[in-house]
């Protein structure tokens, strides 16, 4: 899924918190700026953005962006909304456009979302976006295979990746003498290791979908049909014994992707799925041993991108299009989505990377190298398989 973005690197080196907080009057601009860093002038700028993930991700906007939205438009009124992490999220927003447009409103209060790949199915099979990126400053830069096809669903035109991430395996070396270099070496270590790997199961974030999902992939071999299709729900079948194999394991079950980090900080824990950018980001701000170390084992882990998309019927639409390209921009993406947050570009890395520290492009493959990520990056499986899997996960 990364493969282009990772070479080009490595050469470079709650549903009624949405409902109560999207209300409020809007007024769109008539100015823009896509660079970041045009003169500051008077014009207005005032959006409701929803946001998917956890809370690094409405920080990210609060805490990064928006102080640099201001250098641009002093005025700037951002109401920014988290949904929640993982799936779960994402789909609050998508049930909150839809709620919105069977009601026949024609005006829509969320003007900017971000989302997992998860809902683009439903969003585009209901008629909830807009093909924005036509319309794009940014459009030439949209170069990955995940802005055009997501879980199998087309997706050309409505998306540009806000970043894209990788779940790593983090250990403390002081206790993993040898980090596991596959997944039947984790296996062992788990039974040899009990209640010293925790994940979050799938309920409460990302990291713990990508491990059971990985871990399937592993088991059955099935990776390139799942990733790939054709849909054969034959494959399906070895699920049940692989999600009792897998939930046998002697682990313990954390609190969100937050939860797995801070139980490895504590000493709770020497091993667990964790989202390489959250790892660093509590290694920066002090919150997370720097001692501990990350591995992506064989065949591999999944990643993903987070999607910056617009709704169909936004009340400030103009408002909209312009912090769409601002969160997209070259030099947001630098200073925020790689340097602050230790992220790989969501647009293409070739337009991203000269405005990139070397500290910066060096710090992200630290543990897992270029070649590592070349060859160990997943996707995640098509829309049918993926809740298939998940629901699997659940019943066995």
């Amino acid at each position: 899924m990364k493969r282009k973005l990772i070479q080009v690197m490595a050469a470079g080196a709650s549903a009624a918190v949405l409902l109560a907080s999207c209300g409020a009057e809007n007024a769109a601009t008539n100015e823009s700026s896509n660079s970041g860093s045009s003169p500051a002038t008077e014009t207005k700028m005032k959006l409701n953005l929803a946001t998917a993930g956890d809370t690094n991700m409405t920080e990210l906007q609060e805490k990064n962006v928006i102080p640099e939205l201001e250098k641009v438009y002093p005025d700037a009124d951002v109401n920014v909304v988290g949904t929640g992490p993982g799936d779960a999220g994402s789909q609050k927003i998508f049930e909150k456009l839809k709620a919105q447009k069977d009601a026949g409103k024609e005006e829509w209060d969320i003007d900017v979302a971000i989302v997992h790949q998860s809902v683009m199915k439903s969003m585009i099979e209901n008629d909830l976006l807009e093909k924005w990126v036509p319309q794009s400053a940014n459009k030439t830069s949209v170069v990955s295979a995940d802005s055009k096809n997501s879980l199998g669903t087309d997706v050309d035109g409505y998306v540009i990746p806000l970043y894209h991430s990788q779940v790593a395996i983090a250990y403390n070396p002081d206790k993993v003498k040898e980090a596991p270099q596959n997944f039947d070496d984790l296996e062992k270590w788990i039974q040899a290791n009990p209640k010293r790997f925790g994940y979050n199961g799938i309920k409460n974030g990302m990291s713990g979908v990508a491990f059971a999902t990985a871990y399937t992939y592993a088991k059955s071999g099935d990776y390139k049909t799942l990733t790939e299709g054709p849909y054969d729900a034959e494959l399906e079948k070895k699920w049940p014994e692989i999600m009792k194999q897998l939930k046998s394991l002697p682990v313990i079950y954390t609190n969100g992707n937050n939860g797995t980090l801070d139980m490895l900080n504590r000493g709770e824990i020497d091993m667990g799925p964790v989202w390489v950018d959250m790892f660093y980001q509590w290694v920066a701000d002090g919150r997370l041993n720097p001692n501990l170390a990350l591995e992506v084992p064989e065949p591999g882990l999944p990643g993903q991108p987070l999607y910056v998309v617009i709704p169909k019927n936004a009340k400030n639409k103009e408002a909209a299009l312009k912090y769409a390209d601002f969160l997209t921009s070259p030099a947001i993406q630098a200073k925020v989505i790689v340097e602050a947050f230790s992220w790989y570009p969501g647009i293409n890395a070739e337009d991203v990377l000269p405005q990139v520290s070397e500290e910066g492009k060096q710090k992200l493959f630290k543990y897992v190298t270029a070649e590592d990520l070349n060859e160990r990056s997943q996707s995640l499986p098509l829309g049918d398989y993926f809740k298939n899997l998940q629901a699997a996960y659940e019943k066995n």
